[in-house]
């Protein structure tokens, strides 16, 4: 609901409190919000080194508050903001040094401590399941629709409440319903604590991953071995008992050498920086594979950023009115999050299990196979988008207002076919990336790798502007007029359905390359004598 609501509305605050100018106040938006999304890989690996995703959770929690409580006093007090300009023709006060720390410190402790709850509450939830056991397998799947729906709830109420609140009582208010709205979440998530299954930090999976590599450069001389039995795995020494053992894969088979003992020169054992497990190698080779999928949904991301920008421009050429009530331009995306709260039921409730009798997987359908629908829904909808603005334009010139201010004979819910398509698109690729990398993930990276999808959504936000700015330069010009009805955003959004398609052609190639991780769980029996631990080998 706070990060939601100023997202879609920061822009005014900084432009209207803060009196910067207009790019400087985009270029602020834009990197809160990459920077907001790019910190959760510092979430997730704080997650998986230092603590539980529960303590990760509360501890960011209190940042975002921290940070919403620095911005509300600074909204309320007059002195630590400058004069607010009230005559256009001269110009405005400039936000002294002091002012602009301030408002720079708030809003980047909301990043931080937005970008590890983010990392860390999905996964905190995800723990709470055992996805060996068949009902809670079921059960899991579900819990990533239904934590997609709950923030869609929480989105729908900041696009609509707290954009209200901003707009007609102050920002001070607005800001302070954040502070407080943070700080009750992380008392109900404290409430639980009491009942959740907290798996324990398992050490930092960067520091695995370079011993891996490494190891595997150290030893580049060596033949690759043949044979798994070859390589070396701690659990099958009986000596220590991992959450789970990864199997061997073909992929990557150079650094399989990292797995191959060779005794040193003093008869010592090698160190981890010279020798590591297969299941620490498989870990790498994971987050290899990983790769071309978290690349291969950047584009989407980017398609987000423009969908959700220009429609802000397109709405404020059309007629906002609804059974009597204007519709302010900030709370557009009310219609695509409208959209997913009535579609998320629905699939959880009736397609999912018509797709599990089909397919015999708990999930439906693959999750690869989820995330590719969300892309060919994401090229649709560009599609559609570009049709929605041609009609636009050919409205304005139909009624010669190409170059009028008034609100085009256009009512703004055209633009609800291209949000609601694309609403969709988002709920698939979502849903389907937060259970990818939380089942592909090893016990010990989950936080890291499930971060990667806020990854994917800050790369995709910080280059939307640099596509923009390609495309005016390769095209003469496209979007470089402040009239929206002389551009050609239809033109634009062709492009970036046609760059879509290839996205998808790309991600199929990606997806059809990679293999899902092969697990033997470890379960540790009790013996008087040595306390060895005995394996259960089980196919996941």
């Amino acid at each position: 609901m706070a990060f939601v609501a100023n997202a879609v509305s920061l822009v005014t605050y900084v432009m209207g409190y803060m009196n910067f100018g207009l790019t400087k106040s985009a270029n602020t938006v834009t990197s809160f919000m990459g920077t907001s999304f790019g910190l959760a890989l510092l979430g997730g690996v704080i997650a998986d080194t230092c603590f539980t995703k529960f303590t990760t959770c509360v501890l960011f929690g209190f940042l975002e508050v921290l940070g919403y409580a620095l911005l509300t006093v600074q909204a309320h007090l007059d002195q630590l903001r400058p004069t607010p300009c009230t005559d256009i023709s001269k110009p405005c006060e400039a936000a002294n040094s002091g002012q602009e720390a301030i408002l720079y410190t708030g809003l980047y402790l909301v990043a931080l401590g937005t970008s590890g709850v983010k990392a860390a509450l999905p996964l905190l939830g995800a723990d709470q399941f055992d996805g060996k056991d068949p009902k809670e397998a079921l059960q899991l799947s579900s819990y990533f629709n239904w934590y997609t729906f709950s923030q869609t709830c929480g989105s729908i109420t900041g696009v609509t409440f707290l954009v209200w609140i901003s707009s007609n009582i102050g920002w001070d208010w607005a800001f302070g319903v954040c502070t407080v709205a943070v700080l009750l979440a992380i008392v109900l998530v404290s409430i639980g604590k009491p009942f959740y299954r907290n798996n324990a930090p398992n050490g930092s999976p960067i520091i695995r991953i370079l011993q891996v590599l490494v190891a595997s450069i150290h030893k580049r001389s060596l033949p690759i071995p043949g044979k798994e039995d070859e390589l070396y795995e701690i659990n099958g020494k009986g000596t220590v008992v991992m959450p789970e053992v990864l199997q061997r894969t073909n992929q990557f088979r150079f650094l399989d050498r990292a797995a191959v003992h060779v005794t040193s020169r003093g008869g010592m054992n090698p160190g981890p920086w010279r020798l590591s497990t297969v299941t620490q190698v498989e870990e790498t080779k994971i987050l290899l594979r990983m790769l071309p999928i978290v690349l291969s949904t950047v584009f989407i991301n980017t398609c987000l950023a423009q969908l959700q920008t220009f429609s802000i421009q397109q709405s404020l050429t059309l007629d906002t009115r609804i059974f009597g009530f204007k519709i302010p331009a900030t709370s557009i995306p009310v219609i695509p999050l409208t959209f997913n709260l009535i579609f998320i039921p629905i699939y959880d409730r009736i397609l999912l299990p018509i797709a599990r009798r089909m397919t015999g997987v708990p999930t439906g359908i693959r999750h690869l196979q989820r995330i590719g629908v969300g892309l060919v829904l994401s090229t649709i909808s560009m599609a559609i988008s570009a049709v929605i603005e041609t009609r636009r334009k050919s409205v304005a010139f139909k009624h010669n207002m190409v170059d009028s201010t008034d609100p085009l004979p256009m009512s703004v819910f055209w633009l609800g076919f291209q949000h609601a398509v694309f609403g969709l698109s988002d709920m698939f690729t979502l849903v389907g990336l937060l259970h990818f990398y939380h089942a592909e993930s090893s016990a010990g990276m989950k936080g890291t790798s499930t971060a990667l999808l806020w990854f994917s959504l800050a790369v995709g936000y910080l280059t939307s502007s640099v596509v923009v700015e390609v495309v005016n330069k390769a095209s003469g010009g496209w979007l470089a007029s402040n009239n929206l009805n002389r551009d050609n955003l239809n033109y634009f959004y062709w492009l970036l359905s046609a760059l879509s398609t290839l996205n998808f052609l790309i991600y199929l190639v990606c997806a059809s390359w990679y293999k899902y991780k092969n697990v033997e769980e470890m379960k540790q029996e009790e013996n008087s004598l040595h306390g060895n631990a005995d394996k259960v080998s089980e196919a996941a």
